[in-house]
């Protein structure tokens, strides 16, 4: 590398921003007959895309009550929000002056257990219910396809867990 090269990627490394936090939320739901889990997608307001709702840090609010906020807001869901993150990942956000800017994402799984007829974004945004595969299939950023699909593990084992641990026709085992 020459020394010009060097200095410039050097100059670019010193402007270069860290990338803006954000928090989100998979939500989803258990089908009680048949616990299939469905997870809630929605699009973008501004390109249509398949997202997960999200948005920026709140004042005196936690990144997971944030990422329950924003549900609200965004798709009128609310629900249990767990507190460990799923993991995060990274998108380009074009804002509204234009400037394109990189922002990380923490996600929280939540599950919904009331849907609101009315909330702030109502009428903005299409939401649909689907499956993991369907919701990874959609997804644009790899990582968020990634985060769907190792969510579909980790649902899969707990509700495998929960059906040994009742047993037949549901009855509840008593642990020993």
């Amino acid at each position: 590398m020459t020394l010009l090269a060097r200095l410039a990627s050097d100059v670019q490394l010193m402007f270069r921003r860290p990338p803006r936090q954000q928090y989100g939320a998979i939500c989803y739901r258990v089908k009680k007959k048949s616990d299939d889990v469905e997870v809630m997608l929605m699009t973008s307001r501004d390109t249509g895309r398949w997202v997960i709702p999200k948005g920026w840090p709140m004042t005196g609010k936690c990144a997971h009550e944030v990422a329950a906020q924003e549900a609200f807001e965004e798709a009128g869901v609310r629900g249990a929000v767990e507190t460990e993150t799923l993991g995060a990942y990274s998108y380009s956000k074009v804002l509204r002056d234009g400037v394109q800017v990189a922002c990380k994402v923490q996600v929280y799984a939540l599950e919904v257990t009331d849907m609101a007829k009315n909330f702030k974004e109502k009428g903005e945004r299409r939401i649909e219910w689907v499956s993991f595969d369907e919701a990874a299939g959609r997804v644009r950023e790899p990582e968020l396809r990634g985060l769907l699909l190792a969510f579909k593990r980790k649902m899969t084992e707990r509700l495998s867990a929960k059906a040994v641990k009742q047993g037949p026709a549901g009855k509840q085992i008593p642990a020993e």
